[in-house]
């Protein structure tokens, strides 16, 4: 059903649901992936756009997080290894594999022998040997431009990298294809209770002016940063003390920094690892780790200080690749929702494991990593759903992502292009190609993104602003320059008459688009602030 249709008919009175999930990042789109596969009737509803939050803005990576088997998560780090794995089986297109290399340098800690320790336990845990270690003269082979100062040479294993944006959406997509509904810029505003008990939500859709009853005996509160919101303090457990850690990332020109795998250095200030890596046709700088102290409902804003922070660590790996700061294509920051115990350690030593709070069939979810979506998913529904409703979860084997439909690729798609449009949408994939032309958007670039996949998203993925069409359908506000200002005027050209936009819409459209780019994309004006 279109948005429309779908407001309708809950208007109408089909607004009874075993489970209503609120957020639409990607723990909220897992759980609605899962619930929906279970044969669940099951709602999601998100007050902005899909993976607006910290969804749209993580470090894209599918990992299992060497940083928490050092400190002793192990858990965590079987989980996200395993899942690792798994997405990278299913999804391969979306979730691909990345080379990731440690420099070790003479005096740093964690040392070569050390290091490779702990890749022995982390290839042990995926059941895959993915681990070597590089001699000096190879690393620079490996990684050119690196700097030869005090290097002892470089460790070598293999992680994942996604589009966090695309993930979310291919899991809607899988969820709407089991029967729910979702919506994007639908508010949550109060969860109904009977005798204590959750007995629905009261929602508000953007541009209407009432709000909308929802029955259901569960609600999911997946909203991260913003989960204290509707959680009830009168629960036995209390509620969760959330501290939102915002992590920010610089864009460049792959020329400026051209990496072909992930490249990471202990950042010589605070210790934490920050790395560079490519992505879709770019190279990122990140990530930061601190508290976030501005107003949530804005888009959060990489500072001055962090911009320093993240180009003084280009500068030491790569001392004969200077960066200026006109280089820098765009920025992004994401506030991540980490639980703690409030007694004041750094934030880098905040633990990243999530945690559930049960309040009379309101679960509140926080904290988590992109990579375990699936897990924190499950085991929300299952303590949600309890033991005496007659309701259980599909077997844990099933698979995520439906398997592509058969298609032949088209001449004018190139192989490579070709699996990441499998796996970025999936079944879906044989009515996007017929939506709209295979010509590259930038052909002059190396992105290859494809005009069909605008004009798909325009008339299928819930576009209802331009920033939704430019930040998160497509990534092209951030890798093009001045946010692709000067490919503007062809993007209308295939996509206003496909949204329904008059000409006034649109004029309006862009200039909101621009004022987020400059005021949340861009570089912070100004002088450096004390952030860090």
């Amino acid at each position: 059903m279109t948005r429309t249709e779908t407001l309708d008919a809950l208007r109408a009175g089909t607004n009874q649901f075993d489970v209503v999930v609120v957020g639409g990042g990607i723990t909220g789109a897992g759980v609605a992936r899962e619930a929906a596969g279970s044969g669940l009737r099951t709602l999601l509803v998100e007050q902005k756009d899909f993976s607006w939050g910290t969804s749209s803005r993580s470090s894209k990576m599918v990992h299992g997080g060497l940083r928490y088997l050092g400190s002793g998560h192990f858990g965590l780090t079987r989980d996200a290894v395993r899942e690792r794995e798994r997405l990278m089986a299913e999804a391969p297109g979306l979730i691909e594999p990345l080379r990731f290399i440690m420099p070790h340098f003479k005096g740093q800690f964690p040392g070569p022998r050390l290091f490779q320790t702990l890749l022995r336990v982390y290839d042990f845990i995926a059941r895959n040997r993915s681990r070597h270690f590089l001699t000096p003269a190879e690393s620079m082979l490996w990684v050119p431009g690196l700097t030869g100062e005090k290097l002892a040479g470089a460790s070598g294993f293999t992680d994942a990298v996604t589009d966090d944006s695309r993930l979310v959406l291919r899991l809607i997509a899988e969820a709407r294809r089991d029967g729910a509904l979702c919506l994007n810029y639908t508010q949550a505003i109060e969860v109904k209770r009977s005798s204590g008990q959750v007995s629905g939500l009261l929602i508000q859709p953007e541009e209407q002016e009432s709000p909308i009853d929802i029955s259901t005996p569960l609600v999911i509160n997946a909203t991260g940063a913003w989960a204290d919101r509707l959680q009830s303090s009168e629960t036995s457990d209390g509620t969760m003390q959330i501290r939102p850690l915002r992590g920010s990332h610089l864009v460049l020109p792959w020329a400026s920094l051209p990496v072909s795998c992930s490249v990471s250095l202990f950042h010589p200030e605070d210790g934490r690892p920050v790395f560079a890596f490519p992505w879709l046709g770019t190279t990122v700088l990140g990530t930061t780790d601190l508290d976030h102290q501005g107003n949530l409902d804005q888009e959060p804003v990489i500072s001055e200080a962090e911009t320093a922070y993240l180009l003084e660590i280009a500068e030491r790996l790569f001392p004969g690749s200077p960066i200026d700061r006109s280089d820098i294509l765009s920025s992004w920051a994401g506030v991540r929702p980490v639980v703690t115990d409030g007694t004041g350690k750094a934030p880098s030593k905040e633990n990243r494991e999530h945690e559930l709070r049960v309040d009379r069939g309101l679960v509140s979810i926080a904290g988590g990593k992109l990579t375990t979506f699936r897990v924190i998913a499950r085991e929300a529904l299952t303590q949600g759903l309890g033991e005496n409703t007659g309701k259980v979860l599909r077997p844990d084997s099933e698979p995520v992502f439906q398997p592509v439909d058969d298609a032949l690729r088209p001449p004018a798609v190139g192989h490579q292009s070709w699996q990441r449009l499998q796996g970025f949408y999936g079944p879906e994939l044989n009515q996007l190609i017929d939506s709209g032309p295979l010509d590259p958007v930038t052909p002059d670039r190396a992105s290859d993104l494809i005009w069909a996949e605008l004009c798909w998203a325009c008339q299928k993925e819930d576009v209802q602003h331009l920033d939704d069409l430019l930040l998160r359908r497509a990534r092209l506000g951030l890798v093009l320059p001045n946010a692709g200002q000067a490919l503007l005027p062809e993007i209308r050209n295939h996509c206003q008459s496909l949204l329904g936009w008059d000409d006034q819409r649109w004029e309006a459209e862009q200039a909101r688009y621009l004022s987020i780019y400059r005021n949340a994309y861009s570089l912070p004006p100004g002088e450096a602030s004390d952030a860090s």
